[in-house]
């Protein structure tokens, strides 16, 4: 391990973060806020331990699965071309509560150790909310932006047989719950990798991976429960496309579903601190408690 803010840790927090922030804003994939946001973020992250590099792999699969087929996106969802360009409140939503639970990791419980809830209880708590969290991130982001992507029409989560418009919040696909699994598997691996290093410990590596998995579906069917709910969607009968409030100017808008209550920034910050709560209190202890 790495002692959290020792000059190892702070040297390659700064040059992984610095690294995150000037290639984001190069390509255009982080605005100047979302930049040195997303410095703040990589910084205090890494230098807590090497759990931190989860924001690097969340942020560059996030990022690649963003632009994948763009064009194609761009002609379904208004909202896509806004996006692509993640300012600070985007980058925050995403990490802000990770970063949190990985300073009070640092502070009160020191080194990162590998999840063990008989001998390290506290560490473990936190432990399992910055994986949970991750996972929600990770698999939220594939499922919306891969998922959108699939020829089969989605349904609405709370009304499954009500079928609508592809980019619709709250629409689910098979293949984007699929992604989001897949969203959880990969930090699940990704965190055994970094907990074990070159020790193959096959157990250790399985029960993350379903920890990472339950985390990502769940982390994203309360995205969707949310989408579905308290953000509205509206479909552009001009365009053919679906839309938000703020992104059209257009008078023809078919109202599809959810109240006007919460932005998808904010939509993201609740489904994830649900998850990161009931990953380190529940879904954690439960998978982690036996040896």
């Amino acid at each position: 391990g790495m002692k959290p803010f020792s000059k190892e840790s702070v040297f390659y927090a700064t040059l992984l973060a610095t690294s995150l922030a000037v290639r984001g804003s190069k390509k255009k994939s982080l605005s100047k806020s979302g930049a040195v946001a997303g410095f703040v973020v990589g910084f205090l992250s890494i230098a807590c331990g090497w759990r931190g590099l989860l924001v690097i792999v969340f942020y560059q699969l996030g990022s690649w699965a963003t632009k994948f087929k763009k064009h194609i996106k761009e002609r379904i969802d208004a909202t896509a071309t806004v996006a692509s360009s993640r300012g600070a409140s985007q980058v925050l939503g995403c990490s802000l509560i990770a970063v949190v639970c990985a300073v009070a990791h640092a502070v009160l419980c020191g080194e990162e150790q590998r999840v063990d809830f008989r001998s390290t209880p506290q560490a473990s708590k936190f432990a399992c909310g910055i994986i949970a969290h991750y996972a929600t991130c990770l698999g939220d982001t594939l499922a919306s932006e891969l998922g959108i992507l699939s020829s089969e029409q989605p349904r609405l989560l709370i009304l499954p047989w009500k079928r609508v418009p592809s980019g619709t919040n709250g629409g689910v696909t098979i293949l984007g719950t699929l992604w989001s699994i897949i969203g959880g598997v990969i930090i699940g691996f990704a965190t055994a990798f970094l907990d074990t290093g070159t020790v193959i410990d096959v157990y250790y590596y399985y029960r993350m991976i379903c920890f990472g998995s339950v985390c990502g579906f769940l982390g994203s069917s309360i995205d969707s429960f949310l989408g579905a709910t308290l953000q509205v969607t509206y479909f552009d009968t001009n365009q053919k496309l679906v839309c938000d409030s703020s992104s059209s100017k257009s008078d023809n808008l078919k109202h599809i579903s959810g109240m006007d209550i919460l932005t998808n920034v904010q939509v993201n910050l609740i489904s994830v601190l649900f998850t990161t709560v009931i990953g380190a209190f529940v879904i954690g202890p439960y998978m982690f408690a036996t040896q």
